[in-house]
């Protein structure tokens, strides 16, 4: 079974938090025999396609962007071509682009596309959207949601319910080899105290100026991995407010990212907006057995930390909260370990990505009528 992936950025443009889950479904699934390829765009015209850890990433030239979507005459062709030698369309939602190139294709093959977030920062264009949107989720075979918390809250969803699978997004510990000790080691003579870790890329709705004023009210070491659009505001003002304990340590390598979560007390994810669906670092800190603190904003951020269970869940945009739940953490030896140790089992239960490649395969399987699915995926 051949399956095309479809989104408007991949590797090695960018590898963000849908980029990976692409990436986990493609190298998953090939262990249930399926072949992947990914189609997406990129400035870059030469090469157009490229191997991928046992996948294709395939590329369409960009033309031009705007409001965060990338636009491409090119792609047209090119998704015709591809879709022609695959038994399944799966897109990967939002990107209004790939709304019309599906609509104008007039596929006669199954299609599904994984529901990563509704619409948030785009409101007024959203409403100019909504039918193309709405058109293009009503003419797919089956939507998949990452949490059953997102299906619930959001109003999208629940107008296509029935038809809507909730599949978690999962990682792989073998994508994540365990620091050296020598490298332990160096990071235990830089920052010696206790540390709480956050990691992700530095945008708006990422919370981090809210940790931040958490940061004045502890002497508790934070640090920061991650680069992205606000990095500059942030550092200026960490520097304005003298904030010492806090360490912007930018883009890391997965050795340095692996010992930091070994070595943290707990991880910090502050996200106070729904525009965070899931929080894929959440995840990582939970393959690593760390508790966590996250904000109760109606996504999927709460569905991988459970409040009181494998960490803290506090109230957005609250750094009194955030603080208190840091110093309770570092306190508190026994309750760090336990709720990590509950992350942990919380991340081999659902999480892995074994599980959701599984998943994935059961549905490609139903929809193309080759085999009958396992009742690995959670449904609704």
């Amino acid at each position: 079974m051949r399956v095309l992936h479809f989104f408007k950025t991949y590797w090695p443009d960018t590898f963000g938090g849908v980029e990976r889950a692409i990436h986990a479904i493609a190298k998953g699934t090939a262990s249930h025999g399926i072949e992947s390829d990914v189609l997406s765009l990129s400035r870059v015209a030469e090469p157009n396609t490229r191997e991928f850890d046992g996948h294709m990433a395939h590329k369409a030239k960009l033309d031009f962007e705007f409001a965060s979507t990338g636009f491409s005459r090119e792609v047209f062709g090119r998704f015709r071509e591809l879709s022609e030698q695959a038994d399944i369309v799966h897109y990967h939602f939002p990107w209004p682009v790939m709304d019309i190139v599906h609509l104008t294709s007039l596929l006669k093959i199954p299609t599904i596309v994984t529901y990563h977030s509704d619409i948030v920062k785009q409101r007024v264009l959203l409403q100019l959207y909504k039918p193309l949107m709405h058109r293009f989720l009503a003419s797919v075979d089956r939507i998949v949601a990452t949490s059953p918390n997102y299906v619930a809250t959001s109003d999208v969803l629940q107008r296509y319910r029935n038809k809507t699978t909730v599949i978690p997004l999962g990682l792989d510990e073998h994508d994540y080899p365990r620091a050296s000790e020598d490298v332990k080691a160096r990071w235990r003579a830089r920052y010696p105290k206790p540390f709480f870790l956050f990691v992700g890329v530095l945008r708006y709705y990422k919370g981090v100026h809210i940790l931040l004023e958490a940061a004045k009210q502890t002497e508790l070491d934070i640090l920061l991995v991650g680069e992205g659009p606000m990095e500059v505001s942030l550092k200026a003002y960490a520097n304005d407010h003298h904030l010492r304990n806090v360490h912007f340590l930018g883009a890391l390598s997965d050795a340095d990212k692996s010992a930091l979560l070994e070595l943290s007390t707990g991880f910090v994810f502050p996200s106070h907006l729904r525009s965070e669906a899931f929080g894929l670092s959440l995840v990582e800190a939970a393959m690593f057995g760390k508790p966590m603190i996250s904000c109760e904003i109606g996504t999927g951020t709460t569905f991988v930390n459970v409040g009181s269970e494998t960490g803290f869940v506090i109230r957005p945009d609250n750094p009194m909260e955030l603080s208190a739940a840091m110093t309770c953490l570092s306190r508190s030896k026994d309750l760090a370990h336990s709720m990590g140790a509950a992350a942990r089992a919380r991340y081999q239960s659902l999480f892995t990505a074994e599980r959701m490649a599984m998943s994935y395969a059961d549905l490609y399987h139903t929809l193309s009528g080759t085999g009958e699915a396992e009742q690995s995926s959670l449904e609704n």
